[in-house]
């Protein structure tokens, strides 16, 4: 195809060097073999954008698009395709891929790739007009599922419920601590409400993150700064301690204070990541209470269309989770908007 006749969108363009955000006219892409176009409806901002954006996480290329919880409309299919995927096919999309080049991929078991690729850091992601991804990143959305909540399944759901109920083995009438009520924390704690755990105590510092966590079906909201917060924690839990305790915030203090409050064979789940070395106390602790210290990243593609299974037929309600939605002109307002938690959003959502 001769220049003169390429297509171009708009895209956000993050310049890793410069660390510049720049919203620019890119040529469209074509999908290759086994990868589909799709026309992007929403794409949710993350703080791991921020983090990409603030130089805390890296990107391997030069440049990239970031967006990695997205939805939208097939535009395009590669050759290769499965002939069920065709242009006008409302879809989510699992934001990464495997990386078809070690071990395990050279194997066929693509779900245990050891050099798993996230969309917007190894790939350009969905801060864009159009997107291409591998066929086997979409999930179908049913008609009645609004773009906007289709496309934060894809990340900030999708996460916290694969650490909750896959990761940390969450069951009904087991007690649950979450630590950081923000996007992530939010959804933790619809999800544990819908798996049935019991009680949900929500902490965070933020009195309005507390607020909405009751709001959102926790049975108890603390502020993590109180003191004797442990004590509080086993008197809630009728001396037992918690099943599960998840720091959905990232920092070693945080971590350190969910395990403490973990009762006998309790299982610590790190959802927020944090480059600092981890310390919990004393080890002795750790082996006579049978503590399990479990670190979690992401989510299975089948946590996508579980996750659009419950949302669809309304066993989960996201509906309130959207904030607000941005033009792609506006996204990189957004990122400091969430940075600032200005408006304390849940989700802010691109619609480009």
């Amino acid at each position: 195809m001769s220049g003169a006749h390429q297509r171009m969108m708009r895209a956000a363009r993050f310049d890793t060097a410069a660390r510049t955000l720049t919203v620019q006219d890119v040529p469209v892409p074509t999908p290759g073999p086994g990868e589909v176009r799709v026309r992007v409806k929403a794409c949710g901002i993350c703080l791991s954008d921020a983090h990409l954006l603030d130089g805390s996480l890296k990107s391997p290329l030069p440049v990239v698009t970031p967006g990695h919880e997205a939805s939208g409309v097939v535009d395009e299919v590669g050759p290769g395709v499965p002939p069920h995927w065709e242009p006008g096919h409302r879809v989510a999309m699992a934001g990464g891929r495997p990386c078809g080049r070690c071990v395990k991929c050279a194997n066929g078991r693509l779900q245990e790739c050891l050099a798993f690729q996230i969309m917007g850091f190894h790939y350009d992601g969905a801060w864009a007009e159009y997107v291409v991804v591998p066929y086997f990143a979409l999930s179908t959305i049913p008609d009645h599922l609004p773009f906007e909540q289709a496309a934060i399944l894809a990340d900030a759901v999708a996460t916290p419920y694969a650490g909750l109920v896959e990761r940390a083995q969450l069951r009904p009438a087991q007690s649950i601590g979450l630590w950081g009520i923000g996007g992530l924390g939010v959804h933790a704690v619809q999800i544990a409400r819908m798996v049935g755990a019991a009680p949900i105590l929500a902490f965070d510092t933020n009195e309005a993150a507390r607020a909405r966590a009751l709001e959102f079906g926790a049975d108890a909201s603390f502020d993590p700064r109180m003191p004797e917060l442990r004590k509080k924690v086993f008197q809630y839990t009728g001396g037992l301690g918690l099943d599960v305790a998840v720091d959905l915030v990232g920092a070693n203090s945080v971590l350190a204070q969910a395990a403490s409050c973990l009762g006998r064979h309790g299982r610590a789940v790190m959802v927020g990541l944090s480059p600092e070395p981890i310390q919990l106390g004393p080890g002795v602790v750790f082996g006579v209470q049978s503590h399990a210290m479990l670190g979690h990243l992401g989510y299975e593609k089948k946590h996508l269309d579980e996750l659009v299974t419950l949302v669809g037929t309304k066993r989960l309600d996201v509906s309130r989770s959207v904030t607000a939605t941005l033009p792609l002109e506006d996204v990189a307002r957004g990122v400091e908007r969430l940075v600032k938690k200005e408006g304390n959003p849940i989700r802010l959502v691109v619609t480009p």
